[in-house]
């Protein structure tokens, strides 16, 4: 499968040999013998060829080529040529500068021969730009040697935390090292702050997609928060078709408990359901957010069980002249010490075979408030997310056990 490139430059000659090679190779993939062995020298010829193009692309900044084909950046030239994205040819781009800017030899040497990787190679770059100035030539020598002798034996993640104390191999005093470390990672911290943004889109279907970036140490709250939330021991049967879905709920949940009453303007920052009384009782009929968006009935009559968000129940005066009826009074909704009060007695959630904790469920009025039920601790039942939209889903019937729990069946299997 010999390249329809000319041939007229030393280089293509030899990748058109190479991809002679790479017909031969993959015909001898189909039996690799030992598959570890196989691996590991695949991994260091990618290896390798990963140092042949960050030379090409060194080559191309220094020739100026993006220039003459009438592109911005040798980044924008590349992601073209290669139908990359714009990302990784930036940063192929600049770690080929990085390295052609460096003393020859200590990174770039151990990347041609496949020992260390692309990856590991942007982090020495990036450790040896953050070292102090003052260092010698050779002090700064020894730093980058250990630095890849670390990366022959860490991962990237790895070794970028090992790179933050590499000062230590040059500095004897520990106090500066330890000063230096944090000093970077302030700047790291500025830096993220910097980065971080939220975006939305409406897809116009009913969902939303949003875009974040966020600091490591709000990102890791999230993270655990949402995987706590979306184990799969949680929760049997909720039918999430991967784990991206049980993520996405689990942040659905975790939304809904967020508390809005230390937030500035707490009213402004709580989404309001605007819905009418037959809608409490029973009636099929959307409901509508203050965001001007609708939700089903039975999502409204969930949440008209919390207070997350605030219900807006309108009726009919005597009169005839509609009015709120309700906006999220006390008497409707359960407080903080019933909720105390019914962890203490509930260990889960209330559906059968559901052992999502308590603390993370929403109270659900056994007897529907709107059908005359009361907001006592006889009728409070701790229902999680999950298990709540299928109570007030209508394509779902449920029934109550004696020991308290709850069945639910599919009745609309469309």
């Amino acid at each position: 499968m010999t390249s329809s490139l000319a041939l007229d430059e030393p280089l293509l000659v030899e990748l058109a040999r190479l991809d002679d090679c790479v017909d031969r190779v993959l015909a001898a993939a189909a039996s690799p013998g030992d598959p570890t062995a196989a691996l590991r020298e695949v991994e260091r010829v990618q290896r390798r060829l990963a140092a042949v193009r960050l030379k090409v692309l060194g080559a191309a900044e220094a020739q100026q080529t993006a220039a003459a084909r009438g592109l911005p950046t040798t980044a924008a030239w590349a992601a073209r040529e290669s139908r990359t994205s714009a990302v990784d040819a930036a940063r192929e781009t600049r770690l080929a500068v990085e390295l052609g800017a460096a003393p020859a030899g200590a990174t770039s040497l151990p990347l041609e021969s496949g020992d260390v990787s692309a990856a590991h190679a942007s982090v020495i770059t990036a450790a040896m730009a953050a070292l102090p100035g003052r260092l010698t030539a050779d002090e700064r020598g020894t730093c980058e040697r250990r630095l890849v002798a670390d990366a022959r034996r860490y991962s990237p993640d790895q070794l970028r935390r090992h790179a933050r104390r590499v000062l230590a191999e040059a500095e004897s005093d520990e106090q500066v090292v330890d000063a230096e470390e944090d000093a970077q990672v302030v700047a790291q911290e500025d830096r993220a702050y910097a980065a971080t943004s939220l975006t939305f889109h409406d897809n116009g279907d009913g969902t939303v997609t949003g875009r974040f970036t966020l600091p490591h140490l709000q990102a890791a709250m999230l993270k655990k928060a949402v995987e706590a939330l979306a184990a799969p021991r949680r929760v049997r049967g909720t039918e999430h078709t991967s784990p991206e879905h049980a993520r996405g709920v689990a942040l659905a949940a975790l939304l809904e408990h967020l508390p809005t009453d230390h937030l500035t303007g707490t009213t402004s920052a709580q989404v309001v359901v605007t819905m009418d009384v037959t809608l409490l009782r029973g009636a099929l009929r959307a409901a509508g957010l203050d965001t001007d968006q609708p939700i089903s009935a039975g999502e409204a009559r969930r949440l008209a069980c919390t207070s997350h968000l605030l219900p807006a129940v309108w009726g009919r005066t005597l009169g005839g002249a509609s009015r709120v009826l309700d906006l999220g009074r006390s008497s409707r909704l359960f407080n903080d010490t019933q909720r105390t009060a019914v962890a203490a007695t509930h260990q889960h959630c209330a559906a059968d075979g559901c052992d999502r904790p308590t603390a993370w469920c929403e109270l659900h009025h056994r007897t529907a408030w709107s059908a005359g039920g009361h907001t006592d601790l006889a009728d409070a039942v701790p229902l999680c997310h999950w298990h709540h939209r299928r109570v007030h889903d209508h394509r779902f019937r449920h029934s109550w056990r004696p020991d308290g729990s709850v069945e639910l069946t599919r009745v609309d299997r469309r």
